[in-house]
């Protein structure tokens, strides 16, 4: 197993020692788990909202809690065959999606609109602020949050994007927080993201990948006789080379489906019963498994260190290599799932109500602040030197918020 030194677990702001028998990475996991902000991700959208069915059904799909909990599995159990500590990975998996606001992806987009004047909204971003300002646990002597005051490993592991907003759309933090992430990325190469943030990254993929796909079957909204159809899977494959895989040529991405729709354990129906049921689990398993596997073998060939075993901590030593028709493979799977549910009428009429209700949202905050924030809002409100300050205030409300909550505020506000 890796070693980490002293300065991996370094937290921002000095701390008793704490129990002995428990690694800071230990810590830092039970940190993130008894949070509220992963408690808050139970009424948070996946691919629908919570407490909806798809299809009409009784099956209930993954919520952004329950999509954080296989993420964390899936990263730790790989973590712990690429010989890393399994604390951190899980750690930073169960932080990953700390930082989405309601609505999901979709509450994103509106609330980058609302957030041009101060630097924008990134639900990357969003979760380091969180872990390092705006979840309660550390405050300093003079007053300021200290969030959950990780260790530098473990927050430098929750980074998939080491950047600001100047050099991608998909960034890891705002300018405001750019001391606590300077002092993160001590030390590391420019833009590098660390081995085990890219261990969670792809966790993340094939939880969602998998799982999503799960859904849809379970709910009916994909059936394994329309996979069978030349033209579903044209604009399957059509899709997911425009939103996961553009490097990819369409023809080569309908032989990894043709390859994927030929296994032995692809369903050739599904009508729940409980046999259906178990080989639709059998799915999902051999599929994380593959992609796992394929990961990590690629991995240890391509690094004499993974496969002998570290003498030092892995953070930016080497990468995680995942092979070509695995990332294809892991896309088309996303693809099916965009196709028959995401893309729908229904979903984007659903999505459009969901960001007028997130306008009008912070239109009625800001009208009644600081009184319409929450107490732990308010000092930062009315402390904020300008607008811009003031806005952020208000977007970092409304991204705390779930589905339901948002929902009842914009009812309780527009009363």
């Amino acid at each position: 197993m890796a070693r980490y030194d002293h300065h991996d677990q370094e937290r921002w702001v000095p701390e008793p020692p704490g129990n002995p028998e428990r690694g800071a990475f230990e810590r830092d996991r039970a940190r993130v788990l008894h949070s509220a902000a992963l408690r808050r991700l139970a009424a948070k959208t996946q691919v629908v909202g919570p407490g909806e069915t798809l299809g009409g059904g009784q099956h209930i799909p993954r919520t952004r809690l329950t999509h954080s909990l296989e993420c964390a599995q899936v990263g730790r159990e790989m973590g712990a065959t690429l010989g890393v500590d399994p604390d951190l990975v899980e750690t930073a998996c169960l932080a990953h999606d700390l930082g989405h606001p309601p609505f999901g992806h979709n509450g994103e987009v509106a609330l980058n609109e609302l957030a041009g004047t101060c630097g924008g909204f990134e639900g990357n971003a969003q979760s380091l602020r969180l872990l390092t300002r705006l979840e309660a646990k550390v405050i300093t002597e003079d007053g300021r949050s200290a969030g959950l005051n990780l260790t530098r490993a473990a927050l430098d592991a929750a980074v998939k994007y080491p950047w600001t907003c100047d050099r991608s759309p998909k960034f890891g933090v705002y300018d405001d927080d750019l001391p606590v992430f300077e002092w993160i990325r001590d030390g590391a190469p420019p833009g590098r993201v660390s081995f085990e943030a890219q261990i969670m990254d792809w966790a993340d993929d094939v939880a969602y990948s998998v799982h999503d796909l799960e859904d849809a079957l379970h709910s009916g909204h994909v059936t394994p006789e329309a996979l069978l159809s030349p033209v579903e899977r044209r604009q399957v494959c059509e899709l997911a080379r425009t939103w996961y895989a553009p490097d990819a040529d369409p023809a080569e991405l309908e032989e990894v489906f043709a390859r994927l729709v030929a296994g032995p354990l692809w369903p050739r129906g599904f009508a729940a019963t409980l046999a259906d049921l178990a080989a639709l689990k059998a799915l999902t398993s051999g599929l994380i498994g593959r992609f796992c596997r394929a990961a990590q073998t690629a991995t240890k060939d391509a690094s004499t260190e993974v496969a002998s075993g570290w003498r030092h901590g892995p953070r930016h030593r080497v990468d995680l290599v995942v092979p070509r028709s695995t990332k294809l493979e892991c896309a088309v799977l996303k693809g099916v799932t965009a196709h028959f549910v995401m893309t729908t009428d229904h979903h984007h009429a659903n999505q459009a109500r969901q960001r007028e209700l997130i306008t009008e949202l912070a239109s009625l905050i800001t009208l009644g602040a600081p009184g319409t924030l929450e107490p732990a809002f308010r000092p930062a409100y009315l402390e904020a030197p300008d607008d811009a300050a003031r806005v952020r205030v208000v977007i970092d409300q409304i991204a705390s918020l779930t589905d339901t909550s948002a929902v009842a505020w914009h009812r309780r506000l527009s009363g």
